[in-house]
């Protein structure tokens, strides 16, 4: 069994391979069955990576805060707040120039040094205001209602 510290240690590792773009330190933190759930997504292992790639992608000078981190037994609750600026395409929508403020929480279970499973919510609100609220709101209208099916994110080797 892990203690608190190794649990906590593991579950921001995963967050600071993102934000750094390891994505083979990032492979190695996460368990062959990781699965993500959150702001209604459903992700494998390699869907999460190429997700965090294409994130990473589309917003420059990334930078994420831990203010509060909490361990309760092998699962790890991290808030977090990002910063970045939208200089890419990201999930469909252009890029606007944008500094961006984003908060969210996650939650990911640790066993034997692997993250298994991260839940995750995002402030989806908050972003919607800062991007143009009009823009995001006519996107999402017109995928959810002519049903457009978004692609698979692929990880990039």
């Amino acid at each position: 069994m892990m203690d608190k510290e190794q649990v906590k240690n593991t579950a921001l590792a995963v967050s600071k391979a993102i934000l750094e773009g390891r994505w083979n330190d990032l492979d190695h933190l996460l368990d062959d069955n990781f699965t993500y759930t959150g702001d209604g997504f459903v992700f494998t292992k390699d869907e999460y990576i190429g997700f965090m790639q294409d994130m990473k992608a589309a917003f420059s000078n990334l930078q994420m805060q831990f203010p509060h981190v909490v361990v309760d037994g092998d699962t790890a609750t991290i808030r977090f707040i990002s910063t970045a600026v939208n200089t890419g395409k990201f999930m469909g929508a252009p890029a606007n120039k944008k500094n961006l403020t984003i908060n969210g929480i996650c939650v990911r279970n640790v066993k034997e040094g692997k993250v298994m499973q991260e839940w995750q919510s995002t402030d989806l609100l908050g972003v919607m205001k800062q991007i143009g609220f009009g823009a995001l709101m006519g996107y999402s209208i017109f995928v959810g209602l002519f049903n457009i099916k978004q692609a698979r994110p692929v990880r990039k080797r």
